[in-house]
């Protein structure tokens, strides 16, 4: 058995007086995709926050066995320097010249689909085009855990429909693990290997999304999935109780 890329017990969060989280025990295997959903202050962003490195005011044990980067709902593009740059901003590579950097940056924007944008400023971008930027800008990287907070959230439908097939696209040829903030159910079991609820910053349910890919919208399996995680939400009929990592839904 490989190492689990992320390795979290009994993590635990606090602001003042509220916990944010409490107890989660969570594991994410190399190569695996993870969605976490929850109802608003659940505590999806801190968690991913946590993995991600941003917040270290958390108790408990975590591990994270190899690099990481972040993409967040907003592309954080920075308006004065153009869409190269910014993909290429802080970026490190021993021995590699500043025009090493920018070849990788003119790589890595080709290959989300915006080869021909490289040199126009942020403030030109369609909002789809921006996303893409901020995955190139993670994906430069060469990250062996990608962590999204809800970077599809802003997009229109047909633009998150396209943002969905490159994510799927991008994580078969690179075999990067990705940890998933949303509240898009559809997107969670359509995107994920494994989808997991958050209620009141406990880990609630861990399921399993046996669908292989590629996978159909209307795919039945995946509507009874769809429907049985709003239930744990709270949405639509009740769903049963006492789910463990690997529940399956047939």
């Amino acid at each position: 058995m490989t190492t689990p890329i992320v390795h979290a017990r009994d993590v635990s969060r606090a602001f003042g007086d509220v916990e944010v989280l409490s107890g989660i025990d969570l594991d994410v295997d190399r190569g695996e995709i993870v969605a976490l959903v929850g109802r608003s202050g659940s505590g999806k962003s801190t968690l991913l926050r946590i993995i991600a490195g941003l917040d270290d005011g958390y108790d408990g044990e975590l591990d994270v066995d190899g690099s990481r980067a972040v993409a967040f709902q907003e592309p954080r593009l920075l308006p004065w320097r153009r869409v190269r740059a910014n993909v290429s901003l802080n970026l490190e590579r021993p021995g590699a010249t500043r025009r090493d950097l920018d070849a990788l940056a003119a790589e890595a924007l080709d290959e989300v689909g915006l080869g021909h944008r490289v040199d126009a400023w942020p403030l030109t971008l369609s909002g789809g085009e921006a996303q893409r930027a901020s995955l190139a800008r993670a994906l430069v990287r060469e990250p062996d855990l990608l962590l999204l907070d809800e970077p599809f959230g802003a997009l229109d439908a047909l633009t998150r429909l396209e943002a969905h097939a490159l994510l799927t696209r991008l994580w078969a040829e690179h075999g990067f693990a990705a940890l998933l903030v949303t509240h898009d159910v559809e997107e969670a079991v359509v995107l994920a290997d494994r989808v997991i609820v958050l209620d009141g910053g406990r880990l609630a349910h861990d399921i399993a999304v046996d669908v292989p890919r590629p996978r159909e919208r209307d795919d039945l399996r995946l509507v009874e999935l769809r429907e049985r995680v709003l239930g744990h939400l709270g949405v639509g009929a009740p769903a049963p109780s006492g789910a463990r990592r690997g529940e399956d839904v047939r």
